[in-house]
């Protein structure tokens, strides 16, 4: 870097600094009913991504009556994952982006401030397999599966077949139990939105009877600052017909559904976003959410239901009006990546509910998410505040060793867990003494 930049830069994070340090964090509003405060705006959003740091000897937080134990590392930014069957562990890695540009000073900025959290490991753009071919815990095989894809993230399994969602497609393998790698190139099921690629990622789960895949597609913009034509099919989850690659839009005005999961009792589809940026450190909430065929969820007119986002001009008070409020907010700025529903193997405490790996985000004055949380559900509802279940992966002087993203239950029992910055794939098991 050349010396001005690196004057520019400091000067930069002084100002950064002095911007954050102005607003103070309060407590994060969590459930169903959240207290919002008035938005707050400035001429520099409040950011902050903290630096990288080593685990050393140190290893994630878990409860008392859990262990953890990373199963694979030297990743190429392993995203999401899959278990198969046979119990292995399909990982996709990569990470895209499109041609999105920096039309302003702040955009800079905090392109900047949010590469201090990421990875400098190549995107590796294929699926690795890993392998515990005598179930101790110790995945001592791992192999390439499928490689030369185009920053695959969401994952899916449905009979013979292991659908991927790139960032500009939705393809599929042919898939038999216990093959190592693919027998051949995937099958184009449905092109994507990939124009810009704001948020690149494709978030990807299956109907419980496998006819349709939902595919969650983000917005091209914190709150459609490149017009309304750049988001034409963003911010919108897909419903695909799983044979023909026919879709429809199932759902609207979800910001950025970045994981996909099913609710095992209900058949449910549910979801996590991140919602828009620059309204201060406690707006605006992201959010867990069942999603309803047909429903509306307010971006970018409005956010947690009909709260108006007075930046977006026309106004649609229509849209308000049917805009649908979240099931659960987990904070603001916690970035969740990752979720998927507990089983009862996970152990009383832990049974009835959803886990959500937050990722971290960078419009904050101080660090928030960086780990992964437990939702408690009752009666097939959430009921009470989020549980830290893994953390540590920020340090006691703010700096990161981790951050987390997808998550995953496998038949044992044991939660799997994608980390982008480690380049690991982590495992929870309970030992059985809560």
């Amino acid at each position: 870097m050349k010396v001005s930049n690196l004057v520019y830069v400091s000067t930069l994070s002084v100002l950064l600094g002095a911007s954050g340090s102005s607003v103070a964090q309060s407590e994060q509003p969590y459930g169903a009913n959240p207290t919002l405060p008035e938005p707050q705006r400035g001429l520099l959003p409040n950011m902050t991504v903290p630096e990288q740091a080593e685990w050393g000897d140190q290893q994630p937080i878990v409860p008392e009556g859990y262990s953890i134990t990373a199963i694979a590392t030297d990743l190429k930014v392993p995203r999401q994952t899959i278990v198969l069957p046979n119990g292995d562990i399909l990982v996709a890695e990569g990470k895209g982006g499109g041609e999105a540009p920096k039309s302003r000073p702040k955009d800079f900025i905090a392109g900047l401030i949010q590469a201090r959290g990421t990875t400098s490991v190549e995107s590796g753009n294929r699926l690795t397999l890993l392998r515990d071919a005598d179930g101790d815990g110790t995945y001592e095989e791992q192999t390439v599966f499928a490689e030369n894809l185009n920053a695959p993230y969401g994952l899916a399994l449905v009979d013979d077949n292991i659908y991927v969602a790139n960032q500009d497609a939705l393809v599929r393998f042919d898939y038999e139990e216990g093959q190592t790698e693919a027998s051949g190139p995937p099958e184009v099921v449905t092109l994507l939105p990939s124009a810009i690629n704001h948020h690149w990622t494709k978030s990807l789960t299956a109907s419980a009877n496998g006819r349709f895949l939902y595919v969650g597609i983000g917005s091209n913009s914190n709150i459609t600052e490149r017009g309304m034509e750049a988001e034409v099919d963003r911010a919108e989850i897909w419903e695909i017909n799983a044979r023909t690659g026919a879709h429809r839009a199932y759902a609207t005005g979800v910001r950025n559904p970045t994981a996909l999961t099913i609710q095992p009792e209900t058949n449910q589809l549910w979801a996590v976003a991140n919602e828009r940026d620059e309204l201060g450190p406690d707006l605006v909430p992201d959010y867990l959410t069942s999603i309803q065929d047909g429903g509306f969820y307010g971006w970018p007119y409005s956010y947690w239901g009909q709260n108006v986002d007075t930046r977006v001009q026309p106004q649609a008070p229509d849209k308000v009006a049917s805009a649908i409020a979240p099931d659960y907010s987990l904070g603001s700025h916690r970035a969740p990546l990752g979720v998927t529903f507990s089983t009862p193997e996970m152990g009383d405490a832990f049974a009835e509910g959803a886990f959500v790996g937050e990722h971290g985000s960078w419009n904050s004055s101080d660090p928030v998410g960086y780990k992964v949380v437990f939702v408690p559900f009752s009666d097939g509802s959430p009921s009470g505040d989020p549980i830290d279940f893994v953390s540590g992966f920020l340090t006691e002087d703010g700096q990161t060793r981790g951050r987390p993203v997808g998550v995953t239950i496998d038949p044992a029992g044991a939660l799997i867990i994608a980390d982008d910055l480690t380049n690991a794939i982590w495992r929870v098991t309970y030992d059985g003494n809560e």
